[in-house]
């Protein structure tokens, strides 16, 4: 090793002892940070989770029946939202990367909140549709734009608690988004709009007054970040170079971001993402139908989805903890992971069961495949060196990883539901498609399999 390369490691070896993380200076900082922005991320993520998965609650409130929906079309309404969000996401970091989180945030806010509420005006399959692709493209920026802020303000070591206390907001959307649908759909009648359209209009309203949070309330990078005294802010700013080590590259390079398409650990990633979107989309937009399904009123299976989200709430942000404190992400992904798929199998093993085996079940699901996600974020947005390159791999792994949401959408069909085989909930003009043809034999939609 040479001289120079001594006396420059040694200097990091002292800065860095300079920044002892349980420092008062250091605990002051972050809790500075961690009340303006947490709350913040934690507002913005509700509203956006609320306003992508409240089709399931208006579902609930005769939004299918009322737009004449039939067979998979409901489906492919959830389908196509996703498409808006792979095609946009990661042009959206660039956008966040360059003219910065305060503006970018709330100008996608705002369009997002518009195209919600408009969705009340939709008349049929195809205006639903359309409505739906333009709010994934709208709403697209803002989970890979968040991840990324989170670690433009924090060290590898504090980013799974941070995003596990924002992310906590998607479960915590279906406890309380279940209970404020059927509170909104109580004005079924008001002024002329039936129960679904004032879900779509109310939720999309409150959204864009959630605008003015986002643009008074975050900051584009730590140096910007006018509520800290000057003192913090540089040492903000120096805690984080720190941290980043010789990847201390914080201007837009178009070079550096081209990396993020040819590094093979963004592909890792995307795969692990895509693997955990599909149960979590699933839950986030069929937990009602299936609570439905125990044979429920309307009324009490919009405030019944709320206990399920609300224990998955819990661990999601025990496990988000636990990955920080023990500075570990693939146990942190792997083991609730596990814990989603016995759900799953309990969800099979209970379905003839009584409604407090098939709850129990759900509730376990739910648990478990919503608490892997903050130690994924972390890892991956931890482990991305430069703002450039992890900007664009942070897009492009939330990006590709919404294929996952996609296939999501499909897991839970009409025919999957609960009192019947397949072929005995087909319509009548499913029927006699399945007809045609000769040689069906065991194809035929009169023979039933024995199990």
């Amino acid at each position: 090793m040479s001289d120079k390369q001594e006396l420059v490691d040694e200097k990091h070896i002292g800065q860095a002892a300079e920044f002892d993380p349980d420092s008062p200076a250091i605990r002051v900082l972050k809790r500075k940070l961690d009340y303006r922005f947490i709350p913040i991320w934690s507002l913005l993520y509700l509203f956006n989770f609320l306003d992508r998965s409240n089709i399931g609650n208006a579902r609930i409130a005769g939004l299918e029946q009322d737009l004449n929906l039939t067979g998979t079309e409901f489906n492919m309404t959830l389908t196509i939202f996703f498409f808006g969000y792979i095609f946009f996401e990661v042009p959206s970091n660039i956008m966040l990367k360059k003219v910065g989180p305060k503006l970018w945030i709330t100008v996608i806010m705002v369009v997002w909140s518009a195209i919600m509420m408009a969705t009340a005006a939709v008349k049929d399959y195809a205006g639903l549709l359309s409505a739906r692709f333009f709010l994934g493209l709208a709403e697209a920026g803002l989970v890979p734009g968040i991840i990324f802020m989170v670690s433009t303000f924090y060290t590898k070591t504090e980013l799974a608690t941070r995003n596990g206390l924002w992310y906590s907001m998607a479960t915590f959307s279906g406890a309380f988004g279940g209970i404020l649908a059927y509170g909104i759909s109580m004005m079924h009648g008001k002024g002329g709009l039936v129960g679904w359209q004032w879900i779509f209009i109310i939720e999309g309203g409150t959204t864009l007054l959630v605008c003015l949070i986002a643009w008074f309330g975050l900051a584009d990078s730590p140096e910007k970040a006018m509520f800290l005294t000057p003192e913090e802010r540089l040492l903000a700013a120096e805690r984080l170079r720190i941290d980043a080590g010789p990847a201390t590259e914080t201007e837009f390079s178009w070079s550096q971001a081209r990396l993020a398409f040819t590094d093979w650990q963004t592909y890792a990633y995307i795969v692990g993402y895509i693997c955990g979107s599909i149960p979590v989309y699933a839950m986030s937009l069929f937990v009602p139908s299936i609570v439905l399904q125990f044979n429920y009123s309307v009324a009490t299976t919009q405030i019944m989805t709320a206990p399920a989200f609300a224990a998955a709430t819990i661990t999601t942000i025990i496990c988000a903890v636990s990955s920080d404190r023990f500075r570990e992400r693939g146990l942190h992904c792997f083991v609730p992971s596990v814990v989603g798929c016995i759900g799953f199998i309990l969800l099979i093993a209970t379905k003839d069961s009584s409604v407090a085996a098939r709850y129990v079940s759900l509730t376990v699901t739910c648990c478990g495949v919503f608490s892997a996600a903050p130690a994924m974020f972390a890892w991956f947005s931890g482990n991305i060196g430069g703002h450039s390159k992890r900007a664009v791999a942070i897009g492009l792994i939330a990006s590709l990883g919404c294929i996952g949401g996609a296939i999501g959408a499909q897991v839970y069909r009409p025919s999957d539901a609960a009192g019947g085989y397949h072929r005995d909930n087909l319509s009548p003009e499913e029927y006699a498609r399945a007809c045609q043809g000769e040689n069906l034999l065991d194809k035929h939609p009169d023979f039933r399999y024995q199990t």
